[in-house]
């Protein structure tokens, strides 16, 4: 490799069309072919900074904003990787309930990704940029777990995705789930208010739990139908913290059937007996007001 293509410290000044998006999504465009893994580890080391200063991957950029991009080397050929087939194109493409000129509403199937990296080839908003290349503008507004499925909304515009993320901050969105809890819930309504603290394993693995330290995270519960050994549950999201229906649950005593992470290995045998094969999570309902 010459000097002349050795990586070098990068920074970029933030446009107007750019502004509010995420910083890990905003480095997934600039650092094309980088591994997810590598480029959050880029985030956590403090090497990308904005305006000189440490971010997390949650941060919005902001127009004006400088951002350092460190010097990295990437894949110089993505032709190991793999696109998405035409069954799963054709399945994306019926699982679309709402469409207009600024927004996509995608019933998501259980199993996929919201997007690829982490050993993942593709995910579901590759899959759409594939299915609508002409589409330019497609982000994700907001994340669902891969297991999970259920409603996702798909901007089309970066206006409508700055728009959309307003509304989130201001509480004007509501994301209502089911919920199949293993045992007997006898309350028909009820709550958990619970700090939750995220943590990132060696290996990626993000594991959340129940902290005094962690941030305040809010789920109101209703109950919808009790069966003999499960209850089904309608779940609203008042805070939108990562697994928080899953680690609620679980920390209510009734954790998700079928839940691998935070669940009970023998309780989700027992259901996968019966025919229950994934986490019984399904985002039901958003609402925009």
């Amino acid at each position: 490799m010459s000097n002349s293509d050795k990586p070098v410290v990068r920074f970029v000044e933030v446009g107007e069309d750019e502004q509010d998006q995420r910083i890990d999504n905003y480095l997934i465009r600039q650092l094309k072919g980088l591994p997810r893994s590598r480029l959050y580890r880029l985030l956590r080391k403090g090497e990308v900074r904005v305006n000189k200063g440490r971010i997390d991957a949650s941060y919005r950029l902001q127009a004006g904003d400088t951002v350092r991009i460190p010097p990295v080397r990437l894949a110089e050929s993505n032709s190991g990787s793999v696109a998405p087939g035409n069954k799963v194109l054709e399945r994306i493409d019926a699982a679309i309930i709402h469409e207009d000129d600024g927004l996509m509403v995608i019933d998501k199937p259980s199993g996929l990704a919201v997007h690829g990296g982490s050993g993942l080839n593709y995910g579901l908003i590759e899959a759409l940029r594939q299915l609508r290349p002409k589409t330019q503008g497609l982000e994700l507004v907001h994340r669902l777990d891969r297991d999970t499925s259920g409603c996702i909304l798909i901007a089309k515009k970066r206006s409508v995705l700055r728009e959309l993320h307003q509304l989130m901050r201001q509480g004007r969105i509501t994301k209502d789930y089911l919920v199949l809890v293993c045992g007997k819930v006898s309350r028909k309504r009820f709550s958990v208010d619970a700090p939750l603290r995220k943590n990132v394993l060696k290996s990626g693995e993000r594991i959340v739990r129940v902290d005094p330290e962690g941030k305040p995270s809010l789920t109101r519960f209703k109950c919808v139908q009790q069966l003999t050994e499960a209850t089904l549950l309608e779940a609203r999201l008042e805070t939108g913290r990562t697994h928080q229906i899953r680690v609620h649950t679980a920390h209510s005593g009734h954790p998700i059937a079928g839940d691998d992470k935070y669940g009970e290995r023998e309780t989700n045998r027992h259901f996968a007996d019966m025919g229950l094969n994934r986490l019984f999570l399904h985002a039901v309902r958003i609402g925009i007001k």
